[in-house]
């Protein structure tokens, strides 16, 4: 659907603000912020995070590159680093509320997809290539 020629009417742009009101203060979305700003000030959880991050871009270069090996010691090493991301609280609890957030503006999404007839997430999408 070309959502280009769709006039708003005032209506409609105020139910989607107020939408976008109540999204931002759902139980959902309220936990997942919450966890996100705990997660951003635990500086032992975003180190663990850069690691796991770093050792995982590592592993896919070189078991990518035409003579790159990756051992086992390496294997070993990404996946502890994962069980010590899977064991902190404060990451795993982001994890969660991120995921409960996404389920639930699915739901939501499909909601008003039904009401109006149309893919609402299609109409929401900004213009452009990415």
């Amino acid at each position: 659907m070309n959502t280009d020629n769709v006039a708003l009417s005032p209506q409609l742009l105020t139910a989607t603000e107020a939408l976008a009101v109540n999204l931002r203060q759902s139980e959902p979305f309220v936990l997942y912020h919450h966890a996100r700003d705990l997660l951003e000030a635990d500086a032992q959880a975003q180190a663990l995070l850069r690691q796991l991050s770093e050792a995982q871009a590592d592993v896919r270069a070189r078991s990518g590159q035409a003579r790159g090996e990756v051992t086992q010691h390496d294997v070993d090493q990404l996946r502890a680093l994962q069980r010590m991301a899977q064991a902190n609280r404060v990451i795993m609890d982001y994890v969660r509320t991120q995921q409960f957030a996404i389920d639930y503006w699915r739901e939501v999404n499909r909601d008003v997809s039904e009401l109006l007839g149309v893919d609402f997430a299609s109409l929401a999408r900004r213009p452009g290539c990415c």
